[in-house]
Formats: structure tokens, C-alpha cells, sequence
């Protein structure tokens, strides 16, 4: 049994330690994503296009129960959600099927020679929130800086917590080739002979093997470029012995993308990665192993001039939750046992004490081998489990020590009979107090998804209570119980008291992440001389004299109360009191006096400002009012009020991302369309501890107070982080119709009605769609394109092949493409 005991006891800290940690449990949607990318195209077209055909074939599925879509300029987004009981890769699989169905069809869009490729996904709400920034910044060209960054993405990447590391800031190169549309004309060369002319040239392919002196060789024709400026000397076309060459119609360059991101911590150009986690995956394992992988790069790779940093480490306010809850339930345990003492003796206090942490590392053995996560939900289910899980060991001590005291048995004799009396009424009381949990875990949906967690937790803390109580407790009482009180004597307290807190001490300094356990051992033997010293003569004061008294004065009252009409007058004033709280509660929710929300609400961790601009906005435009933007954002932040001697205390750090990386993960859903129009800066506030007792939530409202009206036309939207399961907005209206410009208009109105009525709780109303994108209509001529030859295709494809451009080919440098 002491072999039981100590594997218990090892697997249990281990599964400690070992279990990945979390804010909260993440949630399985039964939604499959469908984003299609088709770029070029206007936001109607991607609806005719894409999204239409591709909802009518969706329509079609079982246990589909809505299907809502996204159309913007060059990118479609579909969501289908299913009922709770469709399992997500039987969703995926179907969806897929019908996505490759459509994609069959004749007249499904082609895009540089292929057909359009709509992606069928799942998503985990955790994967798409990044959950630490990396910035690097320094006197060093941009292209430099990008090096960097790749040098620590690939080894980021490489870690199996990690899902992705995106670098923002910077853009990719590409070779562009700009033609003269006025030298293509002299030279009659149309943008096809071009594209072909480069696809053609640039390629390296196999030409089968030759056999040749008894030797299979292996023919390769090499036609990759090596450098860019080699496209120049392509012949696009030969008419009449004479070639026309690439230089001759354009220039070629090896250059930066358009730009589509920025990035900026505390108001200076950085060169960021967005590092996101794997879904179930430790993300403060995967933060340690980040930290180690900076740490080495600064060490030995990068010059020790270039400033690297790490931002909105979500790892570290995750550790300060759980640990708080950790605490929360070893100082718990500490008053359980303190309480228990006064009634039952010090050494029956610690049989029962026993219990406590044996039960709860039995609970995260077996939580851990279920694949669970240390969360809130878990850690919440394990305090509230607390009390309860005592109540097995209190009836089996107690009943062996009043048969131990009253009847003169021995130790073991007074276990087996004591243990035979009671084991089946605490049985069944651990069922039944399980049985009142039963109904969270039959809770369907999201909600049953998050809140199964506390039942689970307080079934396993509840019966592995009854098997430490039945088979653990009932070994140690009858070896080691006794019914005299005794003084321990004191060499005992100095070699017990020398050992533990010597043991401590080394752990404490040395242990690293077992420090806690050290801390512990140090209490436990400064307690140790405590109770010897101070506890132990109010223990016996209290159990001779104030238990004595009180058990006397509870008799007497239940005596009285049994006489005459006492009963019948205390069932009546129960029943009245039962209604008159009742009452107060429904009068106290009425008057609002009370609020009820399923989830309570938090204080912020990160203030997030979204800045939405219409649609079409140059990502040149959208950074410059960003940059404005931010200067007030500072301004607030930077305050007297959360400064000292330079330092705020308050907010650890600011970052801001314009364009890739800008989205709102809450709303945004996955979604891989560029958004040259967003905008978002991020303050991370530091640990609860450093705040000095200021609340992170009016720091927010004055954040949101500061950016009121000042931009009509953009949406600014200050949030906090999200905690507890995925709600969305707690109210939605949704507006139906055929006709765009009047829905937009209609909510427009709507919106400006509700914020002049002044509704109290209304923080924001925000509208979904964003059409303001300006166009231009090139209406063409059939008659006269009919003369001329010429088909409305073909227009539309010389403009976009001018305007657009188009790809011709792919070159490799350094292993990228």
C-alpha cells in the first residue's frame, strides 16, 4: 500500500508539472471554414464567382444547421456550422467532397493557369491569437532585419507547440517585370508571348536516361535563371529573322512586394513575428523554449547591437492565474487542516489532512492521462472540490477513533469494523454529490463544451477522495492511530523540523520549477514549532472547554425546539423565509440592482484598439492615420497616473501591426485576405501584482473616450481579451435583403438611433459590412468590339494582365522561392 501511496504521489506531481497549462479549456467548434482566395476581383464578383455556387452545393449536406458567408474584394470566406453531434472530420471530409464537385464543373474561375482552390478548414479559436510577439529592430537595412527574423522562424517552427511564425513587417521579393505597354505595341508583342516566353525559358525538367557504355544516365535539361537580369536575354518573339528580347519591351528588377504590412513596437518600425501554438499544445513550455532559442541567437548569431524583444507573452499572465489558483488551494489545504485540528487532535487532523493532497494528485494523475489541460475550469473544479473531498476521511478517522476509545479495540480491529460500518453510506454519499453535478455535463453546445470541464474535475477529485478515505486512510489509522494525545518530544521536532526545512531550503534555492514544493516543507516545519509552542494548548483549551460548551448549548436548543408547537412554528418561519429571499432576489434582479451573466466579466490583460478603414483604403493611408492613431493611444497610456520615475507600471508594452496581422481573431475567423484597410495596436498590461491597485478596465474606457468621433468614416474598436468560451457579440441584429446600399443605410440609421438613446450597458455598436470601396465600370462596346474583332474577354483580360499583372514563373534563391 506504501508502494501505492509513493507511485500516487510521483505521478501526481508529475502530471503537475507536466500538464500543459491554459487561461481557459479550448473549444471544438462544429464549424468547417471554406476560404477561397481569387485575387483581383471586386467583392460582387467574388459573390457571383465563388461564393454562390459553392452555398448551393453546400446547402445540400445533413446536419447542417447554418451556413453564413463573407464576400470582400479578392477573398470569399464560408462558414458552415453543424450540430453538436457531427463529428468535425466527417464534416471536413463532406464539405470537401462538395467543394471538389463544384470545382468540376466548366465554368468554375481560373486563376495564372489553374483553377481557384478553395481551402476546407477547422479552426481552434487558440490558434489564431498569437501568443507572443518577437521584435527586432536596429540600425540595419530592412532586408537584414528579415534575415534575422527567418533565422529564428525556421527554428521556432521546428517546435511541436508552435503551428506557425509569421514575420510581419517586411515584404518578400519578387522579380518584377515592367513592361512599356507603348514598346509592346511598336513591337506587336502581346502580354501572353511575354508570360509564355518567361514560363517556357525558366524551367529545369527531366528528359528521360540514356544508356551508354553499360550506364543508365539520367538526362536533365537545366533552364532555371540564376539571376534575375538572365530573363533579359529571353527571345519573346521572332518575326522575319528578327528577335525581339525581353529588354528591348521591359525592366526587369529584383524588389521588394507591394507593401502589405507594418509592424511598430512603441511607436518605432520593428520586424515582428506573430508566433501562434498548436491547439491542446503547453503554451508556456512552448514560451520557455522560445526564450531559450532568443537567448541563443542574441548569444552566438546576431550582432550584440540589434535590439530583439519579446512582446505580449500571454505565457506569463497564464502562469500568474494558475499559480494564484495553486496557492489558492494549498493555503485551502492549510485551513482545512487547521480547522480540523481543533476538533479532532493534531495527529487525527493529519490523517485526515492526508487526504487532501493524496486526492488531488490522484485527480491530476488521472486528468493529466485524460489529456486535459491545467485551467481555470480544472484548477476551479479542484478548490471547489476542496472542502468536500475531507468529508470521506472525517467519518472513517473519526468512526476508528470512537471505536478505538469507546470499545477497546485495537488498531486494527477498530479499522476493519469501522471501515465495514461506514463504507457504504460514504459511498453512496460521494455518488450522490456527484449525481448533483450530473446535469452541467449534459449542457449542449459551446457552453457543455466548457462547462463539462467542472464536473469531470469534481467526479475524479470526489472518488479518488473515496478511495484515499476507504484503502489509504484505513491503512495509516490502523498502523499508526492512537487515542492519547502525547507531546512530541522534543529531539523528535528538531530532527523532523531539520530535515524537512533543510530539505526545503535546498529546493527552494536550487529547485528552479520545484520551488514551490520547497516553500511548502519550509511552512510546514516552521508550523511543526508553532503548534508545539502556541497552537496545541488552544487546540485543547478549545476541544475541552468551547466544544464542550457548544455541544451542551446545541442540545439544549434542539431539546426546546422539539417541545410543544416550536416544530410547527419553525417549519412556518422557514417556509416564509424561503419565500422572502426568493422575493428579495427576483426584486433585487428586477431592479437591476443584481446583474446576471453567464460568464463574470474580466479585467483586461491586453487593451486591443481595431481601426477598420473603408474598403479600397491604400495600406499607405491606413498606416499614416494609424500612426496618429497610436500617438493618442500613447498619450493615454503614458499618463502621470501610471508612470514612475519613467516607468509604467501599468501597460508592459505596445505594438501595432497595419495590414497582414491587423484582423480582429474574434471576428475575422481565419481569414487569409489581405487587409490593407485594418489597423491594430495592442497594450499588454503587466501582471496584477505591478498594477498598484489600478483597475486595466477604466484604462481601457479612457482609451475608447480618447478615440470617440475623431475620424468620422472609421471604425475604432477598443477591446480587452477574451475570456471563457467563444459568444460573439451578446446581442446581434441581423438585417435581411436583396439590396446592399439599403441594408448599409438601414443599419446606419439603426446604429445612430440606439447611441442617441444613451442605453445603459451599450459600450459599442458595430456594423459588419464594410462597402465603401469606390470602383470604376469599363462598359464595352459590343458593336464596335465586334468590328474591330475583339471579344469583351479579352478586354477584361489585356486590363487585368496591365493592371494587375500576372505571374510567369517562379524564381529560387537561396532555397526560397
Amino acid at each position: 500500500m506504501y508502494v501505492a501511496i509513493s507511485l500516487i504521489l510521483v505521478l501526481g506531481i508529475s502530471a503537475y508539472f507536466n500538464m500543459p497549462r491554459e487561461d481557459f479549456p479550448e473549444i471544438k467548434e462544429t464549424k468547417i471554414y471554406v476560404s477561397t482566395l481569387y485575387p483581383g476581383n471586386t467583392a460582387e464578383d467574388i459573390e457571383k464567382l465563388i461564393t454562390d455556387p459553392l452555398e448551393d452545393q453546400l446547402k445540400g449536406l445533413s446536419g447542417v444547421i447554418e451556413i453564413t458567408s463573407t464576400s470582400q474584394e479578392d477573398y470569399s470566406m464560408i462558414i458552415v456550422e453543424f450540430d453538436d453531434e457531427m463529428n468535425v472530420e466527417v464534416a471536413k471530409q463532406r464539405v470537401k467532397d462538395k467543394i471538389d464537385a463544384e470545382k468540376a464543373s466548366e465554368d468554375w474561375p481560373t486563376f495564372n493557369g489553374a483553377k481557384v482552390d478553395p481551402n476546407a478548414f477547422d479552426l481552434s479559436k487558440s490558434e489564431e491569437i498569437p501568443f507572443l510577439n518577437i521584435n527586432i529592430s536596429g540600425d540595419y537595412p530592412l532586408e537584414k532585419l528579415k534575415e534575422f527574423a527567418e533565422y529564428l522562424q525556421d527554428d521556432i517552427e521546428d517546435l511541436t507547440e508552435v503551428k506557425q511564425a509569421d514575420v510581419r513587417g517586411v515584404q518578400d521579393k519578387e522579380v518584377e517585370v515592367a513592361v512599356d505597354i507603348y514598346k509592346m505595341m511598336a513591337t506587336q508583342v502581346s502580354f501572353n508571348d511575354i508570360i509564355t516566353a518567361i514560363n517556357n525559358g525558366n524551367v529545369t525538367s527531366s528528359a528521360g536516361n540514356l544508356i551508354a557504355s553499360g550506364q543508365r544516365r539520367t538526362i536533365r535539361i537545366l533552364g532555371e535563371i540564376e539571376n534575375p537580369k538572365d530573363l533579359e536575354n529571353f527571345v519573346v518573339k521572332t518575326e522575319k529573322g528578327n528577335s525581339i528580347y525581353l529588354r528591348d519591351i521591359a525592366t526587369v528588377r529584383f524588389k521588394e512586394k507591394d507593401k502589405t504590412t507594418f509592424a511598430r513596437k512603441d511607436g518605432k518600425p520593428v520586424v515582428m513575428l506573430d508566433v501562434k501554438k498548436r491547439a491542446g499544445k503547453n503554451m508556456i513550455g512552448a514560451a520557455e523554449q522560445i526564450k531559450l532559442i532568443v537567448a541563443n541567437a542574441k548569444e552566438n548569431y546576431f550582432p550584440k547591437n540589434l535590439e530583439v524583444s519579446i512582446t505580449n507573452d500571454l505565457s506569463d499572465k497564464t502562469i500568474g492565474q494558475v499559480d494564484d489558483l495553486v496557492n489558492n488551494i494549498i493555503f485551502g489545504i492549510i485551513l482545512v487542516v487547521a480547522v480540523l485540528m481543533f476538533f479532532l487532535g493534531f495527529k487525527n487532523a493529519l490523517f485526515v489532512g492526508f487526504a487532501i493532497p493524496m486526492s488531488m494528485f490522484m485527480s491530476l494523475m488521472i486528468l493529466g492521462a485524460m489529456g486535459y489541460t491545467l485551467n481555470t475550469m480544472i484548477l476551479f473544479g479542484l478548490i471547489m472540490g476542496l472542502g468536500m473531498l475531507v468529508d470521506n476521511g472525517i467519518v472513517v478517522v473519526e468512526n476508528v477513533y470512537r471505536l478505538m476509545d469507546e470499545e477497546g479495540l485495537s488498531r486494527v480491529e477498530a479499522a476493519k469494523k469501522g471501515i465495514g460500518e461506514i463504507a457504504y453510506p460514504i459511498i453512496i454519499s460521494t455518488v450522490t454529490t456527484v449525481a448533483a453535478f450530473v446535469p452541467l455535463g449534459l449542457w449542449p453546445g459551446l457552453f457543455g463544451q466548457f462547462m463539462i470541464y467542472f464536473p469531470i474535475t469534481l467526479s475524479v477529485v470526489l472518488g479518488s477522495s473515496l478511495v484515499v478515505a476507504i484503502f489509504f486512510n484505513s491503512v495509516l489509522v490502523s498502523q499508526l492511530m492512537t487515542t492519547e494525545d502525547k507531546n512530541m518530544p522534543l529531539k523528535r521536532i528538531i530532527s523532523i523540523t531539520t530535515i524537512v526545512g533543510g530539505f526545503g531550503l535546498i529546493i527552494l534555492i536550487f529547485g528552479g520549477a520545484y520551488r514551490g514544493l520547497g516553500s511548502v516543507m519550509v511552512f510546514t516545519a516552521i508550523m511543526l514549532w508553532v503548534y508545539r509552542l502556541v497552537l496545541r494548548k488552544w487546540a485543547n483549551y478549545f476541544q475541552e472547554n468551547t466544544l464542550v460548551w457548544l455541544e451542551n448549548a446545541y442540545e439544549t436548543t434542539l431539546k426546546k425546539s422539539l417541545k410543544r408547537w416550536f416544530p410547527v412554528a419553525i417549519t412556518i418561519g422557514t417556509f416564509i423565509l424561503l419565500l422572502i429571499a426568493f422575493g428579495g432576489f427576483g426584486a433585487s434582479v428586477a431592479s437591476q440592482r443584481t446583474k446576471i451573466e453567464f460568464f463574470p466579466d474580466n479585467k483586461p490583460n491586453q487593451v486591443v484598439v481595431y481601426i477598420e478603414y473603408p474598403q479600397g483604403t491604400d495600406i499607405d493611408e491606413t498606416n499614416k492615420i494609424t500612426k496618429e492613431i497610436e500617438q493618442k493611444v500613447y498619450s493615454v497610456l503614458n499618463q502621470d497616473l501610471y508612470m514612475d520615475e519613467g516607468v509604467n507600471f501599468m501597460v508592459e508594452s505596445s505594438v501595432s501591426q497595419v495590414g497582414e496581422g491587423a484582423g480582429n481573431p474574434q471576428t475575422d475567423e481565419g481569414s487569409a485576405a489581405e487587409m490593407p484597410h485594418k489597423g491594430k495596436i495592442t497594450a499588454s498590461m503587466r501582471q496584477y501584482k505591478y498594477r498598484r491597485g489600478l483597475d486595466s478596465e477604466e484604462l481601457r474606457q479612457k482609451v475608447q473616450k480618447a478615440l470617440t468621433g475623431i475620424y468620422p468614416g472609421v471604425l475604432i474598436s477598443v477591446e480587452k481579451d477574451a475570456n471563457g468560451p467563444p459568444t460573439g457579440a451578446p446581442i446581434n441584429i441581423e438585417l435581411e435583403g436583396n439590396d446592399y446600399d439599403e441594408l448599409i443605410a438601414t443599419a446606419e440609421k439603426m446604429r445612430a438611433y440606439i447611441n442617441s438613446r444613451n442605453v445603459p450597458g451599450v459600450d459599442e455598436i458595430k456594423i459588419d459590412v464594410n462597402k465603401d470601396k469606390p470602383s470604376m465600370k469599363v462598359i464595352v462596346d459590343r458593336e464596335k468590339a465586334g468590328e474591330l474583332g475583339v471579344s469583351t474577354s479579352q478586354v477584361g483580360q489585356q486590363l487585368r494582365s496591365a493592371i494587375f499583372g500576372a505571374k510567369a514563373g517562379i524564381y529560387k534563391e537561396d532555397g526560397d522561392d
